[in-house]
């Protein structure tokens, strides 16, 4: 029995390991945020509402059909975000800095891209200043994230 817990234990590690191996992440700037990824209409439109809070290293990327102005809202979302907007080329285009949180449902303002964007990157406000994010800034995908919705 005692042989057995010892075995468990490295067998524990390895496959807490295998798992955050699999936890979706980006690049940006030099620095890695854990991500949930966003792909269909529904979890796009969900997005981080109802969240107290999110850790310093996560965020939330969201994957378009189609590059196109792209505009989005803080309706029931509880936490400050940066919202980063990315072309095709996973090129920052577009840059919305310490959005405030809004809990007036459909009068939530709309923030919109100044351009045509495909990937939209939310993290906690303060984080684009931190990395001093400039426009033309390369956003690097993880393995298993698909380069499209559905793909």
């Amino acid at each position: 029995m005692r042989l057995s817990r010892l075995l468990g234990l490295p067998l524990l590690l390895l496959l807490s390991a295998c798992a955050s191996a699999r936890t979706p992440w980006v690049e940006i700037s030099g620095e890695r945020f854990k991500v949930e990824v966003a792909d269909d209409d529904a979890e796009r439109a969900r997005g981080l509402m109802f969240r107290d809070a999110m850790p310093a290293d996560h965020g939330m990327l969201f994957l378009h059909e189609r590059e196109e102005r792209q505009a989005y809202w803080m309706k029931n979302t509880q936490i400050p975000l940066d919202i980063l907007y990315f072309d095709s080329e996973r090129r920052l285009v577009s840059q919305q800095r310490d959005v405030p949180p809004c809990s007036a449902g459909d009068r939530c303002p709309p923030y919109p891209s100044r351009g045509p964007a495909r990937y939209v990157l939310e993290l906690n406000a303060g984080q684009a200043a931190r990395l001093g994010l400039e426009d033309g800034a390369e956003l690097h995908f993880g393995p298993g994230i698909p380069a499209a919705p559905g793909g």
